[in-house]
């Protein structure tokens, strides 16, 4: 059963009479239980001090719980849609339920913004791909600044460990693509699931092949176990992970095996340390005294994070697609895609800095990554 979980933003107008076409209703899908919790809670934190209003209009939010699965992740989109008229869906946390939402979003004709780092969820940009847009950015930005860091370092072998979803998969397809072009070669590629129990055989296959390093491409806590069995059987390599891991719990269940560890992430993450020329750093540093303010520090995540990004996108387009159509409407569903398409241009979020358009649903570039390294058990900006 999808556990539910709603929070009124603003005064709800769900009376006997139905949802009032003057209220904005966002649906927010989330892993709120379940392997990706340690994504979505933060994210749902955030949520919660999302404004009250956009365009002086009142907004009306209801989060669902996905518990990580595809299928609950697809029924509740179809009850955000169907029963709560949304205009507009926001999330889910992880690539393999972003794709089950997906449809949906197709199929209704609803705009989503994915808070999940997969680019299977937009491209190729054909069928129910078209109404998808996601924040964190593309693969290849990812990859790019860990191959940039592995020069340095004159590390020119690699194993890949990924997991066994989509999220994994196209990283694979991504490193393959790239890795020869900067003289790195990949020796070896190992999968597992985010249930699997033990990394036994993969590690021990790692150590065969001694690559100079290793890279992780896989979400939240799961993400940490190659880690500590590579630790374990005294791998000495230098390791990477995505920003799918940047939150306290992938600190906390890795401990001391992940010091060291290098990944490439979104700069609100050490948001403090960047320079002051980096144009992200005050509204990311605006992000992360609001965190502190609510919650403590200890609740700074990167996964918060993106959905205050996603809040500062509807902020923007929504005044946008009003201007054209009325809420609660098929028209303004399609003029908040156009607003998408058409109106993010060099915009500076908290995560980065986003140009879209009907070919790029993304739309970060360079600036929405910086090099960290995990230190004495907290995140070290490095470049």
């Amino acid at each position: 059963m999808i556990k539910l979980k709603k929070i009124a933003l603003g005064c709800i107008a769900t009376l006997a009479f139905g949802i009032s076409h003057a209220d904005i209703n966002v649906g927010v899908i989330l892993s709120l239980t379940g392997p990706a919790a340690s994504l979505g809670i933060p994210a749902q934190q955030t949520v919660e001090m999302w404004p009250q209003t956009i365009g002086n209009q009142k907004v009306n939010v209801t989060v669902l719980d996905d518990a990580s699965d595809p299928t609950a992740a697809t029924l509740a989109a179809r009850k955000l849609v169907t029963k709560n008229n949304v205009d507009i869906l926001i999330g889910p946390s992880i690539t393999a339920t972003a794709l089950a939402v997906l449809e949906v979003a197709g199929e209704t004709k609803t705009p989503m913004i994915t808070l999940s780092g997969g680019g299977a969820v937009i491209n190729p940009q054909e069928g129910p791909k078209k109404w998808a847009y996601k924040l964190p950015p593309s693969e290849e930005i990812q990859l790019n600044v860990i191959f940039n860091r592995m020069k340095k370092r004159g590390e020119k072998t690699l194993t890949i460990v990924a997991a066994k979803d989509g999220y994994g998969q196209v990283f694979i397809e991504e490193a393959n693509k790239l890795a020869p072009t900067v003289g790195i070669d990949i020796v070896s590629i190992e999968r597992f699931a985010s249930n699997d129990t033990s990394f036994v055989s993969q590690a021990l296959k790692i150590m065969s092949k001694k690559p100079d390093a290793v890279f992780i491409a896989a979400s939240g806590t799961p993400a940490a176990m190659p880690q500590l069995e590579l630790k374990k059987i005294g791998y000495t390599g230098t390791q990477y992970q995505t920003q799918a891991v940047a939150n306290n719990d992938y600190l906390r269940v890795g401990g001391k095996s992940i010091e060291g560890t290098f990944m490439s992430v979104s700069p609100i993450l050490v948001a403090e340390q960047l320079p002051d020329n980096n144009i992200v750093k005050p509204v990311a540093v605006n992000y992360v005294e609001k965190v502190k303010a609510k919650y403590g520090i200890g609740a700074l995540s990167l996964f918060g994070g993106t959905a205050w990004d996603a809040h500062l996108l509807l902020n923007h387009i929504i005044p946008v697609a009003m201007k054209s159509a009325a809420p609660g409407t098929p028209e303004f569903r399609l003029a908040l895609r156009d607003a998408l398409e058409n109106d993010i241009k060099n915009l500076v979020l908290a995560e980065g800095v986003y140009t879209m358009s009907h070919t790029n649903h993304n739309g970060a570039d360079g600036r929405s990554q910086v090099l960290v390294e995990v230190k004495d058990g907290k995140w070290k900006f490095v470049e």
